[in-house]
């Protein structure tokens, strides 16, 4: 018999901009007119509530309208995962890849959840994977069963039909976890990122710090994860320091790529960890 997992805990996230739903929810929103929130004056033509006339606003009018007071209410937001499921993902160092996204998946959705919010799951890995496709859903307990066959996946191939999750996501603007290693070209990353430009995304970085240590002294065999391909090298300090050299100009031009989209992204190098994800909203 198989251990069990432990339960994963939520965690807390905010969105920046205002959501545009109609569904009531925990997100300020620009929408509604007897919320808590003073959004400003409208014509009483506009918003039919005598009870909130402001009479100073209306003398003021330059047209003699009656102005009255309207508050935005609180509304839900989808909240999605587009998932990187390409052979890369099942590395194992401190942590194996995919069960750090399982356990983001699962808290996400119980985070979803919780706050009044709904929940879809979108799968990539050459293609856009249709049997991982999870249409947003209010369902409680999909989470787990989305963690649970992630762990027993075996991914196989490349990334690259990340480029088609938009096609799979709302039409309205949603909050999109992008959950990769982000081993992709910077150019297919940038296109990935502009396709996703309508909606509020989290770039989510699932690393682990073994994978970027270069190997020992000596004869080594080097696999790329994605394609299969091995090569062997003869690993001496020169090249260990242009394989170091290698990683940190990685990290500055997916540093700049992200600068470039305004987005402020997440790194989960040391497995899941709630209080983490949760310090990150807060931080931004």
């Amino acid at each position: 018999m198989k251990p069990a997992v432990p339960a994963v805990r939520e965690f807390h996230y905010r969105v920046r901009h205002g959501v545009a739903g109609h569904v009531p929810g925990a997100h300020r929103s620009r929408r509604g007119e007897a919320g808590l929130e003073f959004r400003g004056h409208v014509p009483l033509t506009h918003a039919p509530d005598t009870r909130r006339i402001d009479v100073h606003a209306s003398l003021r009018d330059a047209f003699g309208q009656w102005q009255v007071r309207v508050f935005s209410e609180r509304k839900a937001v989808p909240v999605v995962v587009v998932a990187d499921l390409s052979a890369s993902m099942g590395y194992r160092g401190k942590h194996r890849k995919l069960d750090v996204l399982a356990d983001f998946t699962d808290a996400a959705a119980q985070s979803a959840w919780r706050s009044g919010d709904s929940f879809g799951f979108v799968g990539c890995d050459d293609l856009l994977r249709r049997d991982w496709q999870l249409p947003p859903t209010r369902r409680r307990g999909l989470g787990g069963l989305l963690a649970q066959r992630l762990r027993g996946l075996e991914p196989q191939g490349s990334a690259r039909g990340l480029a088609q999750a938009a096609r799979a996501l709302p039409h309205r603007r949603s909050l999109v976890f992008l959950v990769s290693d982000f081993h992709l070209p910077i150019t297919e990353l940038d296109a990935l990122l502009g396709g996703l430009a309508h909606h509020e995304v989290v770039p989510v970085l699932v690393w682990d710090r073994q994978e970027f240590d270069p190997p020992r002294n000596g004869l080594t065999q080097l696999a790329d994860p994605e394609s299969g391909e091995q090569t062997l090298v003869w690993m001496r300090p020169v090249l260990r320091e242009r394989w170091r050299a290698a990683q940190v100009e990685r990290r500055a031009a997916l540093q700049a790529l992200f600068h470039r989209h305004r987005l402020d992204p997440l790194v989960l190098d040391d497995g899941y960890r709630a209080d983490a994800v949760s310090a990150h909203f807060v931080r931004g």
